[in-house]
């Protein structure tokens, strides 16, 4: 299912008459379309440090969902995902309605979600970098001494985290924490798939200029026990996407994904608590132009 190319309105929230809203997490509207499938809207809607921003970034979930749907279509040799063949004309019969959400909206199989974010690291970044200055280890995996800031790291390593409501922040968790939640041959299954996606897109973008530093899946299981690949995959939101050419360990590099806004946020005196602040427009602009410029490197 490959999303049209010319992008809808920008859109904070959707709104569709024909069928009832059943979830509405930090980027993603969910509406139930019948026992077996829904549909997801990926907004224009913006979460950072797990806050959802007040300002849309204009285009985005058209990127996100054509992304996604890219690494859907290149990775079902690893493992299936949650596209289904219902088509969207069924699911949302209002021409009008449809319209405006034709490029960012799909429809799902219904899946039991897996209660862990699948995180895995290629360099160290972010979170991964706070707690390996803290303690040298990463959600309990220890680590090489003196690695700098960005620095590759010798294998990819799966680090996962809890799943926060909205307005909350994920956590850093052992890997014994999701074997406690979702048993041991479940979560191993979930960590020897999360690497081998990310070892399969992490060389798909470095051929065109990309460095995918970190990574984060999401996966359900079907009524068979069989695992899924849901949510969205391997887009801005979900990665840090570094150029090639640019990329030097030490610092925080510069990204197609939302880290500009992040960088942004970090200049400010807030408490990463919502509601969040407005962003200026020319961080607005520039966001929107890093999502595209991660879209037609990675899919050209």
């Amino acid at each position: 299912m490959t999303a049209p190319n010319t992008p809808s309105p920008p859109m904070h929230e959707s709104h569709l008459g024909g069928l009832k809203r059943i979830h509405q997490g930090k980027v993603r509207d969910i509406y139930d379309v019948d026992d077996r499938h829904m549909l997801i809207v990926t907004t224009d809607r913006l979460s950072a440090f797990d806050v959802v921003l007040p300002d849309p970034i204009p285009g985005k979930g058209h990127v996100l969902t054509s992304i996604s749907n890219f690494w859907f279509g290149k990775t079902r040799h690893i493992v299936p995902n949650h596209l289904s063949d219902y088509p969207l004309e069924r699911a949302v019969p209002d021409a009008a309605e449809r319209a405006l959400i034709a490029d960012r909206a799909i429809v799902v199989r219904k899946l039991k979600a897996l209660p862990v974010e699948a995180v895995v690291r290629g360099y160290l970044i972010g979170s991964g970098w706070k707690d390996y200055q803290a303690t040298g280890h990463v959600c309990g995996i220890e680590l090489p001494a003196a690695l700098r800031m960005a620095d590759r790291l010798p294998q990819p390593i799966f680090t996962p985290s809890t799943k926060a409501a909205k307005g909350h922040h994920d956590e850093n968790v052992a890997f014994d924490a999701i074997v406690a939640e979702i048993g041991a041959p479940l979560a191993a299954k979930v960590r020897d798939t999360a690497i081998a996606l990310y070892q399969f897109a992490a060389a798909h973008a470095l051929e065109r200029g990309i460095i995918i530093a970190d990574t984060k899946f999401e996966f359900g299981v079907d009524e068979a026990g069989t695992l899924v690949l849901i949510d969205e995959a391997l887009t801005p939101d979900s990665s840090r996407f570094w150029p090639v050419d640019t990329y030097a360990p030490g610092s925080s590099p510069p990204s197609f994904d939302k880290q500009f806004v992040r960088d942004y946020l970090e200049t400010l005196d807030w408490n990463k608590t919502a509601p969040g602040p407005k962003l200026p427009a020319d961080v607005i602009a520039k966001t929107a132009e890093k999502y595209r410029e991660a879209l037609r490197r990675l899919t050209a």
